[in-house]
């Protein structure tokens, strides 16, 4: 049965790890937990012990998405105003000449206020959403700049975005301006409302009068308190909505102002490409190099020891057969080193037999105990095939060299159109793609074939990584 997988595997992002300490930790880093957290300032212990719907009103995102809502409506406002002008005036002129530069304006026009959203985004929204690829005419001039603009998707979308965005951001305005206002107003009645004049003898605000005496005012101590708790109320729940409507906002921002998917896809596949490239290149150098200093070295000292042998056989045969075993032994140790060249090239256990026995051989050459559970109908691709070997026999020589762990466990399965490969071990952790393991060569290699990586490995252990694939086969 497969093990549970990480949120982390299904995580966007191709790579992600996590510093906490675990129930492994030491004693010496317990102790450093407990004073670090004694030495905390006092109102991020207070932080750390209220529930979040309370700490909501008081964080920095509910203030800072009260300020996106709030700049929203003077932006969409100039937006809106922009565009429908400059688009309009556009198509008044399409009878003569004018009407196309003057779009091709408007168009650049709502492709820098689009720019300015998403400046305004990444600063108050956390929303990194990339830049759409510039306009490129296929000649110069402003002419052919005119015609990149007109046929180009993403500046249409634009447009499209300024006409969108100011309806909503008026209703989006005023909600957030509404429940701000009068929560805080009505969540510190009690201690304003005592500055209210008196009217007729009655103090605080009227709700209800119909001119014939009958009235009714927030004056006594019950309601007093009952109007606070209703502004406690609003005030707490002002955050959730703004973070509603702040989502409203980012799937605007994301949809309309960012680069296609198709753009994105090719970029992504340019990167994979690149990543490809030069994962070979270096592989090409490595095979150089072992070739160079091992097998190559070996042999020339061998041949070398073979013409002394040859020399000194009619002089001294003892001497030469002396040699003789010595040259034999260094032809099984070229061997052995031509062997393990071979099964880093591609090893033919895995051609041969698969995933399955060529991990259990993986497994067994480790350092650590390693437990191996395989569950795959049937073998994958090639490519991937060798991708997942190649992945796992990194891992494990992590465990080896740097994780001083008792004992590992290796599980590869299939789930849907995923393969997935998990490995853990029981060591002191703290892994980190800057730390030289190579885990950031193992996330461009997957990453060019739509693979992530997930590590989650706290100082003090365990350590857990998640590898997917896509399963192509």
């Amino acid at each position: 049965m497969a093990p549970p997988v990480p949120a982390a595997a299904a995580w966007k992002h191709p790579i992600r790890w996590t510093a906490r300490h675990g129930p492994a930790a030491t004693t010496a880093e317990r102790t450093d937990d407990t004073m670090a957290s004694a030495f905390d300032a006092p109102e991020t212990r207070v932080r750390r012990r209220l529930p979040a719907v309370l700490r909501a009103p008081l964080e920095g995102r509910t203030w800072r998405e009260f300020l996106h809502l709030l700049l929203g409506l003077p932006m969409a406002a100039v937006a809106f105003v922009f565009a429908v002008s400059m688009t309009a005036t556009a198509l008044g002129l399409l009878v003569t000449f004018l009407g196309i530069p003057v779009l091709a304006a408007a168009l650049a026009g709502c492709r820098a206020l689009g720019a300015a959203e998403r400046g305004r985004a990444r600063l108050l929204l956390d929303l990194d959403v990339a830049a759409p690829a510039p306009v490129r005419p296929e000649k110069p001039g402003p002419f052919a700049w005119a015609g990149a603009l007109l046929r180009s998707g993403v500046s249409w979308r634009h447009l499209l975005y300024a006409l969108v965005h100011f309806p909503w951001a008026v209703f989006a305005f005023s909600v957030a301006v509404f429940l701000w206002a009068y929560g805080w107003a009505l969540l510190l009645y009690p201690v304003w409302y005592r500055f209210l004049p008196d009217s007729a003898g009655q103090s605080g605000i009227q709700l209800y009068g119909d001119g014939r005496g009958n009235t009714l005012y927030l004056d006594s101590p019950f309601e007093i308190l009952l109007t606070g708790a209703a502004g406690l109320l609003v005030v707490l729940v002002t955050p959730w909505v703004f973070r509603g409507l702040t989502m409203v906002d980012r799937a605007l921002i994301s949809g309309l102002l960012g680069p296609s998917r198709l753009a994105t896809r090719v970029s992504e596949l340019e990167s994979g490409r690149g990543a490809v490239a030069d994962t070979a290149a270096a592989d090409l150098r490595r095979i150089e190099r072992d070739l160079h200093d091992g097998a190559q070295a070996r042999l020339v000292a061998l041949a070398m020891d073979l013409g002394l042998a040859r020399e000194k056989l009619p002089e001294d045969p003892e001497a030469a057969a002396k040699m003789v075993d010595e040259a034999h032994g260094e032809v099984k140790t070229a061997l052995r080193e031509l062997r393990d060249l071979a099964r880093g090239i591609h090893p033919a256990i895995l051609t041969d037999r698969g995933l399955g026995p060529a991990l259990s051989h993986l497994a067994a050459r480790c350092t650590v105990p390693v437990t191996v559970t395989t569950d795959l109908p049937h073998r994958p691709a090639p490519a991937i095939e060798g991708i997942a070997y190649f992945t796992a026999s990194e891992l494990l020589q992590n465990i080896s060299k740097h994780s001083h762990a008792h004992h590992a466990t290796l599980d590869i399965w299939q789930t849907g159109d995923r393969l997935m490969l998990h490995v853990t071990d029981d060591g002191t952790g703290g892994a980190h793609p800057d730390n030289g393991t190579g885990l950031t060569g193992l996330t461009e290699r997957l990453h060019a074939v739509d693979g992530l990586l997930a590590l989650d490995s706290p100082p003090g252990g365990p350590t857990s990584v998640t590898a997917e694939l896509p399963w192509r086969g």
